[in-house]
């Protein structure tokens, strides 16, 4: 039972150290990416997106000088939302 019990911490802190590992080495390099647009859209110029959500019919372009632009799939421009 003492061997189980030494063997299954053993475990335990090893798959610690591999989350934390993976958490350090992938979570720097997922956030500096910029946020991948579906090929129809065209952002203005000089304007950098921040976040996009996709919806059926409809997608969502959080921008970097505090807006919501909303196009539809085609990439037309539906509406824009300015964030206060």
């Amino acid at each position: 039972m003492k061997a189980l019990v030494t063997i299954l911490t053993v475990v335990l802190i090893g798959g610690l150290i591999t989350v934390i590992w993976l958490l350090v080495t992938r979570v720097p390099q997922m956030a500096s990416q910029e946020p991948m647009l579906p090929p129809a859209i065209n952002l203005p110029d000089g304007v950098a997106p921040q976040a996009v959500t996709l919806g059926r019919g409809w997608v969502a372009v959080v921008t970097g000088d505090d807006r919501i632009l909303i196009y539809g799939t085609d990439g037309t421009l539906r509406q824009e939302v300015a964030v206060e």
